[in-house]
């Protein structure tokens, strides 16, 4: 309790609590105001104070930030009562600290606020674990259609340094081959040796889903956003956050929706259906086509914009044709798999059996070839693999325009190979390492197909 004159605020007398709390002894604080031995945190606190109490002849319950002898700041709860003593108008004030009180309090608050900024993540973690296993066992259900990546060809083995040129960094990927040349796997391969390889690789098929559902799909929508959306759903793109987002058949994408997958890919940022919160998300993109993207955008239907920021590092599966050394490790591949499949025993493929299925011109590519196969052990009597009747008809669709000689096959290879190197002959990144030749039998093959360097 202290106690002052309301004409110039000189104190009169303090009390023991008061010298013990502000760290002064009595005189040094009596006779003198409380601006002249710095209580008041500021001048303008003090005078709103008193005007306040002047005016209304009472002051009840006033929180006051008050400066202690060591210069540390103490909060009081102070009530003030304007008396007349001993002919002189004075002010008797008595107050409360509650530091401690208003410290326990920050502190609570605090501790609410962070437990409910977790439980909101938790929430938010609990929905995405709750998505990716619904999402994971949809993919656990679906077949893989081809297994491992299988075959020594150049073709293949060129695909798969160029996977493993790309797979550490995280640049977008666009991968481009007809149908059924095997471009999931790719991407898979790229995620499987990239630093994502921990989180899950969500994957959208632009093709499979009608135009009205593949922005919900990709983007999720909120409760009510449309009819039938009577819940919150997760996007694949939140799914996908932190791993590897795969869009097969891209050239599918509706153009509107273009516009949106552009705005992920330059900024991580999209909304939900519905939605008015940006969210955002990082993912590493992969997208697949079979169609000529850049041929697409020439003729405007897909955006230019976007066609340059999805060929940051091309990749081209090849065709079966190109790669018909590979037909026998991928017959005996799909031969071992569907006979585990079908619990039957095939221990060799015929002859007759593996000479047609390397004349073939697989319009279908490997999953054409995969299919063959399996319908062959459905229909095989014993351990020995043929083919039936059912594929002899599709032999007559190969035309002497679609087949290339092996040496045309070779050159074109080779070209490919010296162009993603920058025609480097020799090196740890030279085409000779590339291709499996010593740098001078590489060079004599350049002279005999007429390969000159650039």
């Amino acid at each position: 309790m202290s106690l002052t004159t309301v004409a110039d605020g000189r104190y009169l007398d303090v009390n023991d609590s008061f010298l013990s709390m502000s760290g002064y002894l009595r005189e040094e604080v009596i006779g003198r105001t409380s601006l002249e031995v710095g209580f008041w945190e500021t001048w303008e606190r003090r005078v709103d104070f008193i005007e306040h109490l002047l005016e209304a002849g009472s002051a009840k319950n006033v929180e006051t930030r008050f400066r202690t002898k060591n210069g540390g700041v103490r909060i009081l709860l102070s009530s003030a009562e304007r008396l007349e003593l001993g002919g002189q108008d004075c002010l008797v004030m008595a107050s409360s600290d509650i530091s401690d009180r208003k410290k326990a309090q920050e502190e609570l608050k605090e501790a609410h606020s962070e437990l409910m900024i977790a439980h909101e993540a938790v929430n938010r973690l609990r929905n995405q674990l709750e998505a990716e296993n619904i999402y994971l066992q949809e993919e656990l259900q679906q077949d893989q259609a081809y297994g491992d990546i299988v075959g020594q060809s150049p073709a293949i083995k060129h695909v798969l340094y160029k996977v493993s040129q790309v797979a550490p960094i995280d640049s977008t990927v666009l991968i481009m081959g007809e149908t059924g040349t095997g471009k999931e796997l790719v991407a898979r391969a790229i995620h499987a040796a990239s630093t994502r390889k921990e989180r899950p690789m969500i994957k959208v098929n632009c093709g499979a889903l009608s135009p009205n559902l593949i922005e919900s799909e990709l983007f999720g929508h909120e409760k009510g956003a449309f009819t039938g959306a009577a819940n919150r759903k997760l996007g694949r793109f939140e799914l996908a956050d932190t791993g590897t987002f795969f869009l097969d058949e891209i050239g599918e994408l509706p153009l509107d929706l273009q516009v949106k997958l552009l705005r992920v890919l330059q900024e991580g940022e999209f909304e939900r259906v519905g939605g008015a919160k940006t969210l955002k998300t990082d993912v590493r993109i992969i997208a697949a086509t079979n169609r000529d993207l850049k041929l697409e955008a020439e003729k405007g239907t897909f955006r230019q914009d976007l066609w340059y920021r999805l060929n940051v590092f091309p990749i081209t599966t090849p065709s079966l044709r190109d790669r018909r050394e590979d037909i026998p490790l991928l017959t005996e591949h799909f031969a071992k798999r569907f006979a585990q499949k079908f619990r039957k025993e095939i221990t060799a493929v015929s002859p007759n059996a593996m000479a047609a299925l390397c004349e073939y011109s697989w319009p279908g590519n490997i999953r054409e070839l995969a299919n063959v196969v399996e319908r062959a052990v459905i229909n095989a009597p014993g351990p020995v693999l043929r083919i039936h009747e059912d594929f002899a008809p599709q032999q007559v669709e190969t035309t002497v325009t679609s087949v290339k000689t092996l040496e045309e096959m070779e050159r074109e290879h080779i070209l490919r190979v010296l162009e993603d190197v920058r025609w480097r002959v020799e090196g740890p990144r030279g085409a000779a390492l590339i291709l499996g030749l010593k740098p001078g039998t590489l060079r004599s093959r350049m002279v005999k197909l007429g390969i000159k360097a650039k």
